[in-house]
């Protein structure tokens, strides 16, 4: 026989403070009353949890609600969105895009690093330790320029696998060294928590949070830019697998390329069919223009060329849709997510257009019924998806969430 346990009273007040804040979080100020009904506590818990609240520096009064009398019922309460601030990175090879924002998740500065070339090389020693104090050093005046002082979290998207038992970054490919030097770096500066995860992997949130996915539990999201990957949710839960490589469909032995994939390379794998070069030099054989570099901009360049063009476009959306559905069906048949959401460069300038492209495609595959989405958190997935990474670790730590 068990014994069933009622929540102590610390327990419980954790709990209430918990829920209040999070609806302070997500509809912005309440008056005590809303607080009430939309969180069915009596009148005296409510202002409780309101006072003690107010006492660690976390909610405030804001102002009152017009349309109520006077006095304690129509004082509105806000989270203190300056109570913590926190940062973060889409690291490309290339360079850096940050952002820094309060506990609410607002932007309140952005900064681009742009990195030589002639750096980016993996092991340069001190080039990449002066790329990675250039870029700590832009992301503290940029941080003070808003007003901030300290940093409490700090979450980096990068390329590459995120050990989940170790957190440290393997490259699946030929890296600049200064990434890791970064990670250092930023892991040095006092009282702030530093978070990697694969930028795929953050995309992947956005699009669950605020995003197309944010009505499904399960999805898959394929990043189509300079290479691809996928992020990979099930049951709300992002997964990353024994070394952190779910998604690393690169790498994934598909028809119609040139060879196979090695460790060290995915030219052979998925890559070699929807890698941004590879969609440059199927729309020139197209006809379709399409610049020589190989780019991820290139390539969606070439995708919005063809979308204009009409009837001389479609025979390269339908083979690009082929293409990208070869990868998808993989997927699928593995993991039957039921949605699989098309982000990146490729996936943003093919809009609806061509996931219904690949949707159909994918259809003939496979008996899995399986809806295609195009992405709509946009050319900032990764950034929005750290911001969120991180609010949510800096909550758990405020507000004591589990």
């Amino acid at each position: 026989m068990t014994t069933a346990r009622t929540a102590t009273p610390s327990t419980a007040r954790a709990i209430n403070d918990r829920l209040a804040l999070n609806l302070l979080l997500e509809q912005g100020p309440l008056t005590a009353t809303e607080l009430r009904d939309l969180t069915g506590l009596s009148r005296p818990t409510v202002a409780d949890l309101l006072d003690r609240l107010q006492r660690t520096g976390l909610v405030a009064v804001v102002g009152e609600r017009g349309e109520q009398r006077r006095g304690p019922n129509a004082r509105l309460y806000a989270l203190v969105a300056s109570r913590a601030h926190i940062a973060a990175f889409d690291v490309r090879e290339g360079g850096v895009s940050l952002v820094v924002a309060d506990l609410a998740g607002r932007s309140l500065a952005t900064a681009e690093v742009p990195v030589d070339p002639s750096v980016e090389a993996p092991g340069e020693g001190a080039a990449d330790a002066g790329v990675a104090e250039r870029i700590v050093r832009t992301l503290l005046e940029t941080a003070r320029g808003a007003g901030v002082e300290q940093l409490h979290t700090v979450a980096v998207g990068a390329p590459g696998l995120v050990d989940p038992a170790t957190g440290r970054l393997h490259s699946t490919g030929k890296l600049p060294g200064w990434h890791a030097e970064l990670l250092t770096a930023l892991r040095e500066l006092p009282g702030t928590d530093v978070i990697l995860e694969n930028e795929v992997n953050l995309a992947g949130r956005a699009e669950y949070r605020v995003g197309a996915a944010r009505d499904r539990d399960t999805f898959v999201l394929m990043w189509l830019g300079h290479s691809v990957g996928a992020a990979v949710i099930l049951d709300g839960r992002l997964r990353r697998g024994f070394s952190g490589g779910t998604g690393e469909i690169c790498f994934l032995p598909v028809p119609g390329t040139v060879g196979l994939p090695s460790a060290d390379s995915c030219e052979g794998g998925f890559h070699g069919l929807v890698g941004s070069a590879a969609i440059c030099a199927l729309a020139r054989g197209h006809g379709l223009s399409a610049d020589p570099a190989g780019d991820a901009s290139a390539a969606e360049a070439a995708v919005r060329t063809a979308l204009a063009a009409g009837a001389a476009g479609e025979a390269f959306l339908d083979e690009l849709a082929e293409r990208i559905a070869l990868g998808a069906a993989a997927l699928c048949v593995v993991l039957d997510p039921g949605c699989v959401v098309l982000g990146g460069e490729i996936g943003r300038a093919g809009g609806a257009e061509l996931a219904g492209r690949v949707e159909r495609r994918l259809a003939g595959f496979s008996p899995l019924r399986t809806e295609v989405r195009a992405g709509t958190a946009g050319g900032g997935a990764v950034l929005a998806g750290a911001v969120l990474t991180a609010g949510d670790a800096v909550r758990r730590d405020l507000f004591g969430e589990p």
